[in-house]
């Protein structure tokens, strides 16, 4: 039976060298696998479920008992860790006696698969090194970009041959300022007749604002400032987001203590913890806490932590926004990606859009298919794309303006996704976003505020 109460998740065992032992895992992957085939609920909600029901279906009894343990590897390697399954579908999460948590046990794979050197390749480890890439990218970057464009058939193959990265997947851009660089030169005036003033709050500024859209961080302390938060811009070290794909949770604690005892002395002046990307929050709020449960420091840093949209809407909420919001000049279409809602505070994105007045918002809340730095692989690039082919098709017909995600990732491979099907219709620019690019939800507040 069923216990009742709502699903928690336990403390990741890392440091248990029964973690990593083959055949304890394999029991539990058996235990586990068992109770997905027979449940089946997740079978369209990613790959790994297909790829696992299959190795069943083909197996000579259609039994878990009959299947080569050797697959177990595909199942895991094609697991995002977006956490819907745990987070949306599966009936069977904690407190039930049965304690699945299927995102887990794939990072345990994947975690044991590095331990025993079988992790992946060198390439892939290398495009997970988001902070080193982005400070040597950063200072070649216009060859840095026309080298990852994706209409470059000189680069672009060879990106696919030797670091396997699929030459149609679109690449974040870098620029030689990052948001550090900007914020050093001073921030936005903070209106000081603002209801929320008084608040102060330090972005996280995260690798991918910082080295690849730091539009987004002088989007955000606009808007603050015109609300009257004052803000200021760390930017430690990665999430470790990258690196928890990769199975190297080691080396995500020791990144999770730095950047807590950073954004510590923060706290300690009264400022409270804002990060601009979704996995970001995920990291700081709930994995960092389960990977080091023991923890003081992350343990607060959770506590005093929220997802830029989670934040804005907790001023409209609480204080009141300042006025001088206006219409934008067409509908937006939001994508939910999955860790916002992983994080389960609600659709905030969305709650927050709602808040720009006359503005039609259609929202998207099926996966993008991208899945982190895994999307823009060689060997899943094309799966990637077929999975998010429903959120592109709706977005497409949709054909509003704008379109917006707090995934920087998931937004692009949605364009790329609308680019493909368009192609495919013969019609190249129907249903793309008017600027040619999603935008992050934080952009679309500051043009209503017209501060863009």
């Amino acid at each position: 039976m069923a216990d009742e109460g709502a699903p928690f998740r336990h403390p990741i065992d890392w440091r248990n060298p029964e973690f990593y032992d083959p055949a304890a895992l394999e029991a539990e992957t058996r235990r586990v696998f068992d109770i997905c085939h027979t449940c089946r609920r997740c079978f369209n909600l990613c790959d790994s479920f297909p790829r696992l029901f299959d190795l069943v279906d083909d197996s000579e009894t259609g039994e878990l008992d009959s299947v080569d343990s050797a697959g177990f590897k595909s199942v895991a390697d094609a697991c995002t860790l977006c956490d819907m399954c745990f987070m949306t579908m599966c009936p069977y999460t904690p407190p039930h006696e049965w304690n699945v948590d299927f995102p887990h046990l794939m990072l345990r794979h994947r975690a044991a698969d590095r331990r025993a050197g079988r992790r992946h390749t060198s390439a892939s480890r290398q495009l997970s090194e988001t902070d080193r890439n982005g400070r040597l990218a950063r200072q070649l970057a216009p060859l840095a970009n026309w080298g990852s464009a994706r209409g470059n058939r000189l680069t672009r193959p060879l990106l696919q041959a030797v670091a396997g990265v699929h030459r149609e997947a679109p690449l974040p851009r870098y620029h030689r300022r990052t948001m550090l660089d900007r914020a050093a030169r001073g921030g936005p005036a903070v209106n000081r007749q603002a209801p929320a003033n008084g608040r102060k709050a330090v972005i996280y500024a995260t690798c991918f604002a910082n080295y690849n859209q730091p539009e987004v961080g002088a989007a955000a302390r606009a808007v603050l400032a015109r609300n009257g938060v004052e803000t200021a811009i760390v930017y430690p070290r990665c999430c470790g987001m990258p690196q928890l794909e990769e199975g190297d949770i080691e080396r995500v604690a020791e990144g999770a203590r730095h950047t807590a005892a950073a954004l510590g002395e923060w706290i300690d002046k009264g400022y409270d913890v804002i990060a601009l990307v979704a996995s970001c929050a995920l990291m700081l709020k709930l994995e960092w806490p389960l990977i080091l449960p023991d923890d003081p420091a992350v343990k607060r840093l959770s506590a005093h932590s929220s997802d830029i949209c989670e934040y804005v809407v907790s001023i409209a909420r609480d204080e009141g926004l300042a006025p001088g919001l206006a219409p934008l000049d067409g509908a937006v279409t939001l994508h939910l990606p999955c860790h916002e809602r992983a994080q389960n505070i609600g659709r905030k994105s969305a709650d927050m859009l709602a808040l720009v007045p006359d503005t039609e918002v259609t929202i998207l809340e099926r996966c993008s298919g991208h899945g982190g730095s895994i999307g823009v692989t060689r060997d899943f690039h094309e799966t990637a794309l077929k999975l998010g082919r429903p959120t592109a098709r709706r977005a497409r017909e949709a054909a509003n303006p704008y379109l917006a995600s707090e995934c920087p990732l998931a937004g692009a491979h949605i364009v790329n996704g609308i680019a493909r099907q368009a192609a495919k219709d013969g019609e190249p620019a129907a249903g793309a976003p008017a600027a040619g690019r999603a935008h992050h939800p934080i952009e679309l507040l500051a043009l209503a505020y017209g501060l863009a």
